[in-house]
C-alpha cells in the first residue's frame, strides 16, 4: 500500500538523529512492548507480515506521532481485538470483562527463551528454478496495491541488477493477508543512486533491496 510508512525518498522529516552507543531499549516499557507482541503472536491468529501490515494501516496522523514501540502497541491491539482475543471495552477498562474465562497463554516466561533461539525461518523448498540469475538486469514492476507489498514505492519501475539469491521464501505480500504463504525466490536486486534519484544521486552511491520474483521483470 503507498501509506505514509513509505517514506523513503521523501522530504520534510528532518534529519535522521544519531544516537552514540544507543541502547537497545529506551525505557523498560519498549521491552514490554516486545515481549507482549511476541506474546500475543504465540497464539497464532496472524503472522509476523500481517503484524507488519497492521502497523501500516494506522492512520496516517497517528503514524507520524507516534515512535517506534508505540506504533507496535497500537497496531497489536487493534489485531488482539479483531482476531477475538480481547474486546474494545477490556481495552478501554485495562480488565477483562465480568465472567470471562481465564485461557492458558502458549507462550510463558519458561518457553520464551527457546522461541526466541528457534526464531521464525521463512525460507522455503519449491519446485520451480529461478527466473532470474546473479548479473542479470532486472527492472521492478510498476505495482501500487492496497495492501501490504515489500517492494517500495521509489523503486517501481527502476532497474537494478541481481547480486545475490536467497532461495525462496514466504511471500510477504500474500502472507500478510492470509493468502497462504505461497513462497518465491528471493533476490538481493542492486540499484544505482541515479537510477533512483536521477541527477541528485551521487554516481557512486547505490540502494540494495531484497524482492521477491513476482516483484520483477526482466530488463
Amino acid at each position: 500500500m503507498n501509506g505514509v510508512h513509505d517514506m523513503g525518498g521523501m522530504h520534510g522529516f528532518g534529519a535522521l538523529p544519531l544516537e552514540e552507543n544507543e541502547p537497545v531499549f529506551h525505557g523498560e516499557w519498549e521491552e514490554r512492548a516486545l515481549a507482549l507482541t511476541l506474546a500475543m503472536a504465540a497464539w497464532g491468529k496472524w503472522n509476523i507480515d500481517a503484524s507488519r501490515h497492521a502497523r501500516e494501516k494506522l492512520p496516517p496522523a497517528d503514524y507520524l506521532r507516534y515512535s517506534y514501540y508505540e506504533r507496535w502497541i497500537e497496531a497489536l491491539a487493534n489485531m488482539m481485538v479483531e482476531h477475538g482475543l480481547v474486546s474494545a471495552e477490556e481495552l478501554r477498562q485495562g480488565q477483562p470483562a465480568a465472567g470471562s474465562s481465564k485461557a492458558q497463554p502458549p507462550l510463558d516466561a519458561t518457553k520464551a527463551l527457546a522461541a526466541l533461539r528457534r526464531g521464525g525461518p521463512a525460507d522455503r523448498a519449491v519446485d520451480q528454478a529461478p527466473r532470474f540469475a546473479i548479473g542479470q538486469s532486472v527492472r521492478a514492476i510498476n505495482h501500487h496495491p492496497a495492501g501490504h507489498t515489500r517492494l517500495p514505492r521509489y523503486a517501481r519501475g527502476k532497474r537494478g541488477e541481481i547480486v545475490m539469491h536467497h532461495g525462496a521464501h514466504v511471500f510477504a505480500d500474500s502472507n500478510a493477508h492470509f493468502l497462504g504463504e505461497a513462497p518465491q525466490h528471493l533476490y538481493a536486486v542492486r540499484f544505482s543512486a541515479r537510477e533512483l534519484w536521477g541527477p541528485q544521486g551521487r554516481p557512486q552511491d547505490c540502494v540494495t533491496l531484497d524482492l521477491w520474483e513476482p516483484h520483477l521483470e526482466a530488463a
